[in-house]
């Protein structure tokens, strides 16, 4: 049976976390830097376990005044330090529950400038490595992110957005630019089952590139996210294809 990972951002304070949860296979978890604080992450810590999803942390730039979407240039180390602090911090909240952290997946600005630049992702694959190699890095489909990540060593799952639409150049259409959601439910799951079934997707000048899906995002903070955590669950049942998480 194919199956795929799918993974949502969560304990970014937009309360439907708990509802969502049930519907998903993998949970990246804000750690306090763009959302969230160390009791948002022991509630979501314990969702996560509840429901039997896999936990993974979700470290972004310390911009909670922007939600962690404004680019900042800040050099290697300082991207280092960040994302191991934020590590170091959720790691101990899912210790004190004898769990495990399973993924890490950065969040906005930071992933994706890191999908594009080296410098950057090369700090942020050495912050995970460095502070356990056995982790999964979540990245981009055809990203800059995984491949220094894999070339580190690094164990990496590539992404694809169902909520999202693409640029030409497999990257995510800006935020600040029309069309950059996927809104319309029927739409996301044409996009869903292209990139799963025939491994390419549609952009917006309706260029068909090819993808990688290992794991697939809902954005735990979109207007529709449990209506489409549901819905994708219920359609990928329906289409022979297992919500599982990775490795």
């Amino acid at each position: 049976m194919l199956t795929i990972d799918l993974n949502c951002d969560m304990g970014e304070g937009i309360g439907h976390d708990d509802a969502i949860m049930p519907f998903i296979s993998s949970a990246n978890i804000a750690c306090g830097y763009h959302a969230g604080d160390e009791d948002t992450m022991r509630k979501t810590v314990e969702s996560a376990i509840k429901n039997n999803v896999a936990i993974g942390a979700h470290p972004s730039f310390f911009d909670k005044k922007n939600f962690g979407r404004t680019d900042m240039n800040l050099p290697g180390d300082k991207i280092y330090d960040l994302v191991l602090l934020q590590l170091r911090t959720i790691d101990k909240i899912i210790k004190d529950t004898e769990a495990k952290l399973h993924h890490v997946k950065p969040h906005g600005a930071l992933y994706n400038m890191s999908a594009k630049n080296s410098r950057i992702a090369q700090a942020i694959a050495q912050a995970v490595k460095d502070f356990d190699e056995d982790l999964i890095l979540f990245g981009l489909s055809g990203s800059v992110s995984t491949s220094v990540a894999h070339e580190l060593g690094l164990k990496t799952a590539s992404e694809v957005f169902a909520d999202r639409t693409y640029q030409d150049d497999g990257s995510l259409t800006p935020r600040s630019q029309a069309g950059a959601l996927v809104e319309d439910e029927e739409n996301l799951l044409q996009q869903l089952l292209q990139m799963i079934k025939v491994k390419t997707v549609t952009t917006v000048t309706g260029k068909r590139i090819p993808i990688v899906a290992d794991t697939v995002c809902i954005h735990g903070d979109g207007k529709h996210a449990f209506q489409f955590a549901k819905t994708i669950n219920q359609h990928l049942s329906l289409n022979g294809i297992e919500i599982k998480s990775l490795f």
